[in-house]
């Protein structure tokens, strides 16, 4: 009797344990986003497991990248043990005794061999990307699933970054988000590699920073009265007396643990404050700071708001003394090296009938009001300077003249990039056809809504190239590099956020990162697949993609002209005819003539993706 009781409970006991220890698994090839400047994969494998210890050489346990890499194996279940000198069957993190001038400072190797693991850099910070290579070598699910064993392929990894600016802006002033989900902002910027954080942190839709001196900034321009269950553009306006429950600032305590939560991750914060327009939220809580005889009663914005004409009074020596003020409690919150000062989407109905700004126009010898904001610019760029700061702006700074110091954000497309580069400034490439991430991903009537009038695919933002137009190699040194921005007009939610910038800051990142000769559609196809996976056990959520097929032509040997179909999602089904429509599954190129018009349609898993589209 005791036996028929025990046994069962024995063989379960026994069941939990073996349970407990975790799966094993080998992995087969890597799926690396961004790719590496060079891979070579070798026969074998190294194994993985709870007893794999730790090496540091050139840098000590308590110190950043070690920290942060240890921490992250204990999530993994693997308790790293730290040795003092390497042996085999070991993790090994090494700083170079002779710094390698091709990987700089955020460059790193790795080697994966009989006897372990070595990461090596020049700096912490390769360790820490190098470390991030590292994660992408194991399992998708690594996050979630218990593992006792990873066996991974042999290979050899040298890898180093094509831009320094690889950055990625989050509009919090339509939307708020909260610590949290900047956090969450943060590392996935982190597992791809990206390093410059850029916060929008004002608008016409609110102000999002605390600052002492102008508490109304808080009290009143940090919110609005909240619409967002109904789709911007439609919303009610305010009822007489209605409270205001949308919005919220972040005090200072949190900008210095966001900011600090950067730096553990390589991730440098820029701020913005936009001058001088796009200023709803400032006239609201200071109406002094507008123009003479502008009888507007701004208020924060809930919705759509164009043109912007709310603008501060340049001629008013108390808009200037207010922007220093704001500054002074700006710069000890944000150790970087640049302050973003806006200066886009300036309308300046209000100054032309200003008699203040016509006076201080004709005291400085200025000919038209672009020279005014200019002389705006230069101010505040003076200013900062003093404070050991350098000013980005958007491409429209140039229209006013700035200076050689000053760096150029070019979003009305890169024509204000190239002719910034040509004047010695330097350039940050953010054209709105690739790199606005807020408009969709792909066809409208399968999405939730975004901002209109554009199409940004994965495949065209992996398609741009930041120097593209550059003509020579002293341009080409201007360009720092390029950024993703999403701005939240349309996205109202922290899963929203994720689901328009999934994946398509996967293919900024490799865009940034990977040389150009070494990026290739359809093998990033193939990888960001697998991201996906890796990005949704995360708890990311992860767009779609589009659906919509393109077509290239070539001739084949007998000099027939052919048709290729390519798509963005892997896997796709297309069927297409040529006119006849009889439509056939797409599975190899096909003879078309000249003049023969391609309709496809698109389907997923069963699923109808894109309707009757004529290519």
């Amino acid at each position: 009797m005791q036996k028929k009781i025990y046994l069962p409970c024995f063989v379960m006991l026994i069941a939990v344990l073996c349970a407990s220890c975790g799966r094993k698994v080998v992995t087969e090839n890597y799926s690396i986003i961004p790719q590496p400047a060079e891979m070579t994969i070798n026969k074998g494998y190294f194994t993985l497991s709870s007893s794999t210890k730790c090496y540091a050489g050139g840098v000590g346990q308590n110190d950043q990248s070690v920290k942060f890499i240890f921490s992250h194996l204990r999530q993994w279940h693997f308790n790293p043990v730290l040795i003092g000198t390497p042996e085999a069957n070991s993790l090994q993190l090494i700083i170079n005794e002779t710094s390698d001038s091709e990987l700089g400072d955020e460059g790193y190797t790795i080697d994966v061999g009989k006897d372990g693991i070595v990461i090596a850099a020049n700096s912490e910070r390769g360790l820490f990307y190098g470390f991030q290579t590292f994660v992408q070598m194991l399992p998708e699910d690594i996050s979630v699933t218990r593992y006792s064993k990873i066996s991974i392929p042999f290979c050899h990894i040298r890898d180093y970054p094509q831009y320094e600016w690889r950055g990625s802006l989050l509009d919090v002033s339509r939307h708020f988000f909260g610590v949290s989900q900047v956090k969450k902002h943060l590392d996935l910027m982190a597992q791809y590699k990206l390093n410059k954080f850029h916060w929008h942190l004002t608008d016409d839709h609110g102000w999002r920073i605390e600052i002492a001196k102008y508490p109304l900034l808080n009290d009143i321009g940090s919110w609005r009265v909240d619409r967002d269950n109904q789709p911007w553009g439609e919303a009610d306006p305010p009822r007489e007396g209605e409270a205001r429950t949308n919005g919220g600032y972040y005090t200072k305590a949190e900008i210095e643990e966001i900011v600090a939560y950067a730096a553990e991750r390589y991730i440098d914060v820029i701020p913005e404050i936009e001058i001088p327009g796009h200023c709803c939220a400032v006239l609201e809580a200071y109406p002094q700071l507008a123009c003479a005889d502008d009888d507007t009663t701004y208020t924060v914005q809930y919705g759509p708001y164009w043109p912007p004409r709310a603008i501060l009074c340049a001629g008013n020596d108390s808009v200037m003394m207010f922007l220093k003020d704001v500054m002074d409690e700006i710069i000890p919150l944000f150790p970087g090296k640049y302050i973003h000062i806006g200066g886009d989407e300036a309308v300046k109905e209000n100054w032309e009938r200003c008699p203040r700004c016509a006076k201080r126009m004709k005291e400085l010898g200025l000919s038209d009001f672009e020279q005014l904001q200019g002389w705006m610019v230069v101010e505040m760029e003076n200013y900062l300077k003093r404070q050991g700061k350098n000013i980005i702006g958007w491409d429209e700074i140039l229209d006013g003249g700035v200076s050689a110091d000053a760096t150029v954000m070019s979003w009305r497309g890169s024509e204000g990039g190239i002719k910034a580069s040509r004047h010695g400034n330097d350039v940050i490439m953010t054209p709105l056809d690739y790199c606005y991430l807020n408009f969709y991903q792909a066809n409208a009537e399968f999405q939730p809504a975004a901002m209109p009038n554009s199409l940004v695919t994965l495949h065209k933002v992996y398609g741009f190239n930041p120097s593209a137009g550059i003509s020579s190699e002293r341009q080409r040194e201007h360009i720092l590099g390029a950024q993703c921005n999403l701005w939240t007009e349309y996205i109202n939610t922290p899963e929203m956020a994720e689901y328009m910038l999934l994946p398509r800051l996967c293919a900024m990142a490799e865009v940034l990162w990977t040389p150009e000769t070494m990026r290739d559609w359809e093998d990033f196809r193939g990888r960001v697949s697998h991201h996906c996976v890796r990005l949704k056990a995360n708890d990311y959520k992860v767009g779609s993609g589009s659906f919509q097929p393109w077509v290239t032509y070539s001739k084949d040997s007998e000099g027939r002209r052919m048709a290729t179909l390519h798509w963005e999602v892997e896997g796709t089904r297309i069927y297409y005819h040529t006119g006849d429509g009889v439509f056939k599954r797409y599975t190899e190129p096909f003879e078309v003539n000249k003049n023969d018009k391609i309709t496809t349609l698109s389907f997923f898993n069963g699923m109808l993706k894109e309707k009757a589209y004529e290519l």
